[in-house]
């Protein structure tokens, strides 16, 4: 998910208001383009977002580019708290990406600054020490974000910011999936549960990421844009707006207290599954069962998926990290041997309102995930093993849904 920390909290509806449509002069917006044609290296044509796969076949395109380059990549990632993903896939895969376009492992670094802001930006100045001549970081923060890509910047080395783009900062290029996508597959997937559910008359918290984290924004502006309407029209009312968080505890506590203050809330819009997951157990504690109380959800999570089968999760959206990673790893070897990369790597652009730039970007798509296209996605692409989701009660909802 998910994600810079110095903005301004994305407007959300006041009980009975209008929804905002989040998209104020702190917040970014994406576009998705096709650049113009500047290849680079004897790889390029063959290399684009749309090429990307599960099986990584696209990054040994790049083993020209990887000769031609000098030095280390340095990739150093935020936490273990705000999303299992960093661990359980992103550091697999970029290793694995390097590894196919034939980067050694002695010029690849893959960090995590476990939550840290100073271990971040100290592990940032030791990976340029240790000859790191590419950074890419996903930032705790854009405090610390923009220190980071400032000591770059001072010391020639390019940045790639990964998955949350620093606004304010000096990097080179921006690697996400379409984060505004991502928050409108969100605000649809409630739309299309309250209807499945049978919610007659929907009342919602609409909850929100941590107002330091620009992802947040991004996901908002989204899913705003679905709720508007219908709030404007009387079909649906929010009823509380937390004030945002990516740590599931304070978002559960935040949770109660907006349903204990509100307790004809019969909906919750959650950003992601690590939230929602606690926010479902409670629910749960209250005896109300499943398949009538609409949660939704992001980053497709074991737990997140287990509580989509048991029917009190409507959906979440699926961010394939795979791709995300080689498209990271093949910005960072273009820089590493000091080349353009290709339009086809380079799809769009995004804005940084703080810096008043646009910044090239490589813009991946997301999917909403639900019971009925589980099988398809997140277990054929091996994200989460069938086995692993399919334990205990849960056996028989993948019976039921197909998934094996």
């Amino acid at each position: 998910m998910r994600i810079t920390r110095n903005r301004a909290l994305v407007p959300l509806l006041l009980a009975g208001g209008l929804l905002a449509a989040a998209c104020s002069s702190n917040s970014s917006s994406s576009t998705t383009t096709t650049a113009a044609s500047s290849s680079g290296s004897s790889g390029s044509s063959t290399v684009s977002v749309t090429t990307f796969n599960k099986d990584f076949t696209t990054m040994s395109n790049l083993k020209d580019v990887t000769a031609a380059g000098k030095g280390k990549i340095a990739v150093i990632l935020p936490d273990t708290v705000s999303s299992a993903r960093y661990t359980e896939f992103d550091a697999p895969y970029l290793a694995k990406a390097f590894s196919e376009a034939g980067l050694s492992t002695s010029d690849t670094i893959i960090q995590n600054a476990q939550g840290s802001d100073s271990t971040q930006l100290t592990d940032a100045q030791s990976d340029i020490t240790s000859g790191a001549t590419v950074l890419v970081v996903d930032p705790l923060d854009a405090g610390v974000g923009t220190s980071i890509e400032s000591y770059a910047k001072s010391h020639g080395v390019p940045v790639v910011d990964y998955d949350r783009l620093v606004l304010g900062g000096s990097r080179q290029y921006y690697v996400s999936f379409d984060n505004v996508k991502v928050g409108t597959l969100i605000g649809q997937g409630m739309v299309s549960c309250v209807a499945a559910w049978k919610v007659a008359t929907p009342k919602l918290a609409v909850m929100v990421g941590s107002p330091t984290d620009n992802n947040a924004t991004l996901f908002a502006q989204g899913y705003n844009a679905i709720l508007q309407p219908l709030v404007a029209a009387g079909t649906y009312k929010v009823l509380a707006n937390p004030a945002g968080t990516w740590d599931p505890p304070t978002a559960l506590t935040e949770f109660q207290q907006a349903y204990t203050a509100n307790p004809g809330m019969n909906a919750v819009l959650v950003p992601n599954d690590e939230n929602a997951a606690p926010i479902i157990s409670y629910l749960k504690t209250l005896n109300i069962p499943a398949k009538t109380f609409p949660v939704t959800g992001q980053d497709a999570t074991l737990i997140g998926l287990q509580n989509i089968i048991s029917g009190y999760q409507c959906g979440t959206a699926y961010k394939p990290i795979y791709l995300e990673a080689q498209a990271a790893a093949s910005l960072a070897l273009y820089m590493r041997a000091g080349k353009v990369p290709p339009s086809g790597l380079v799809n769009g652009t995004v804005k940084d309102t703080t810096a008043n730039t646009s910044v090239p970007s490589s813009l991946l798509h997301p999917e909403w995930v639900t019971p009925t296209n589980m099988q398809a996605t997140v277990i054929a692409d091996g994200f989460v093993p069938a086995s692993q989701l399919c334990t205990g009660a849960y056996a028989a909802d993948c019976t039921t849904y197909g998934i094996h």
